[in-house]
């Protein structure tokens, strides 16, 4: 009977999947963007600078534009192989050649600085610009579509190279008693055959291949379990025992009200 493949710094991919569910950054005396929580492990001499670090400032200059998400972001520096992986969701890696991205904040795990981040115009999204390669994670594998094509919200990952989309409303849903109410309330959400965002115009569109979008996860936090360190989630943050509920219509709220 095989036994498990055991990797070690040298039979380890260098910047490629290990499984689909991991993916190994290879650093030489380099710097990668990282989204906090998603590295697993890592060999060698890295060390984990938060955004705002005096020495970094040159690097955010010109890679990182994106004042609501600094928090969420650190920069991994030195030199070994490190491990990034996402609750068991596909990670794959990306290549962009003097283009734009846009995709939702929680599928980035991480970029290469010559790539430059952008707060995108849609709520919940980013945007990458320029040339290098960046690791996204999905609620199952990845789709590329081109337009024009009308998407569930639920099931989009970001688009490329093409104009924000525009909502889409099926005429029944407008026309409809609950639809209706929903319209005025917000109310009981909607489905994919109800609401769609609609790409025109030349591009890609990324899809993952489920309605399922990938649960919400406070970045970075220790999961209160026995044997971890640090468990629990910081004051004030939602989704953990004794924390401060979210109220309706905070942003959140809206964010998924209108299938963003």
């Amino acid at each position: 009977m095989t036994g498990p493949v055991i990797f070690d710094p040298h039979s380890l991919p260098a910047d490629d999947n290990v499984n689909k569910y991991t993916f190994c950054v290879e650093l030489k005396s380099s710097q990668w963007f990282l989204q906090k929580g998603k590295m697993i492990a890592y060999y060698g001499r890295i060390e984990f600078n938060g955004i705002g670090h005096g020495r970094l400032d040159r690097l955010l200059r010109t890679s990182f534009h994106s004042p609501l998400h600094a928090s969420d972001w650190v920069v991994a520096d030195g030199s070994g192989k490190m491990l990034l992986a996402d609750r068991a969701f596909d990670v794959n890696s990306y290549d962009l050649e003097d283009g734009n991205l846009t995709i939702r904040a929680g599928n980035l795990l991480a970029y290469q600085p010559t790539l430059a981040l952008k707060q995108s115009i849609v709520p919940g999204f980013l945007t990458l610009i320029g040339t290098g390669k960046f690791v996204a994670a999905s609620n199952g594998p990845v789709v590329f579509m081109e337009p024009p094509i009308r998407v569930d919200p639920q099931a989009l990952v970001g688009w490329a190279d093409c104009p924000s989309p525009c909502h889409h409303y099926d005429h029944g849903y407008m026309t409809g008693v609950l639809g209706g109410i929903r319209s005025l309330t917000g109310l009981g959400g909607t489905s994919g055959e109800e609401h769609q965002f609609e790409f025109v115009g030349a591009g890609t569109v990324l899809l993952q291949s489920t309605e399922a979008l990938m649960a919400e996860q406070t970045t970075g936090q220790v999961p209160a379990e026995p044997g971890v360190p640090g468990g629990g989630a910081p004051a004030g943050a939602g989704g953990a025992a004794g924390s401060v509920p979210r109220l309706p219509g905070q942003l959140g709220d809206l964010q998924r009200r209108f299938g963003l």
